[in-house]
């Protein structure tokens, strides 16, 4: 079953949202060359204790940590620790999230650590950014959850490719349906999926999170000793970004971005609905 979320419910997933859209704000700032990822992870938990919220990583199935830090070809779910140290050229996809209420946020993107990135590494972080709001835009009151998917991996599929040879669109790891608890149904595929059909009706009160993950090879991946940390089974560099959103009668609103989404979806000429807390 699919959870259909009320505005009331909908205002508290705002909530959650903006801690989470402050937790990347102050991780992006803290990624610089000489800080453990176990740094970052310090940083989010004050964020979340300031906000009088809490983690929804933190114990998530044994997870360790209150955000995820997956550094060049760790694809998603690293584990924060003292032993990983951010060099200059590196790239870190952040994952965060939090509770307010008993209602969740979930967002994630990919942070440059220092300078001098090859422009392929910049181009494959453009390209993984802009198929979520593809999906995004997609996102509206009687499409199918198909159409989000068809969104994301048209926008991949179009993108000249890189000179690795191409973009591995990430296959075993998607979005998600999000609201009283993190991972929810319905399961969305970042690509298109005979076998899984159209997939449900969208309509308002459905929440999702968006998460495309794009390497610069294979759209294989492994997990590491430690049941957590996702790898490129070639060992090809990644970027994941994600956002968490709500339909509503309106439109979506982007519940993990500081302007509801607003100005990125008008590049798609789609208005977002009012946000639940102005």
């Amino acid at each position: 079953m699919v959870q259909i979320k009320t505005p009331e419910q909908i205002a508290k997933m705002r909530e959650a949202g903006l801690v989470v859209a402050a937790i990347h704000a102050a991780t992006r700032e803290a990624a610089v060359p000489g800080a453990t990822t176990r740094d970052l992870d310090m940083v989010a938990r004050k964020v979340i204790a300031d906000a009088g919220a809490k983690s929804n990583f933190l114990g998530y199935g044994g997870f360790p940590a209150t955000i995820c830090t997956s550094v060049n070809e760790v694809v998603v779910h690293g584990i924060p620790d003292d032993k990983t140290v951010l060099k200059d050229g590196d790239i870190i996809s952040i994952d965060a999230g939090a509770i307010v209420d008993g209602w969740h946020g979930d967002a994630a993107y990919t942070a440059f650590v220092g300078t001098g990135h090859a422009p392929e590494l910049l181009k494959l972080s453009r390209v993984t950014e802009e198929s979520m709001w593809a999906g995004i835009a997609a996102m509206k009151n009687g499409n199918r959850l198909v159409d989000i998917s068809k969104a994301i991996e048209g926008y991949i599929r179009r993108q000249p490719r890189p000179s690795s040879g191409k973009y591995g669109i990430i296959e075993d790891y998607g979005g998600h349906g999000i609201g009283s608890e993190m991972h929810m149904d319905p399961h969305l595929l970042n690509y298109v999926s005979r076998k899984r059909g159209k997939g449900i009706k969208l309509v308002p009160g459905v929440c999702l999170a968006i998460e495309p993950m794009v390497s610069l090879g294979t759209a294989r991946t492994e997990v590491l000793a430690d049941d957590w940390t996702v790898i490129t089974t070639d060992g090809t560099w990644s970027s994941h970004w994600e956002h968490s959103v709500a339909l509503t009668e309106a439109g979506p609103i982007v519940l993990t971005s500081p302007d509801c989404g607003k100005a990125k979806l008008a590049e798609y000429g789609v208005t977002t609905a009012p946000d639940p807390l102005a």
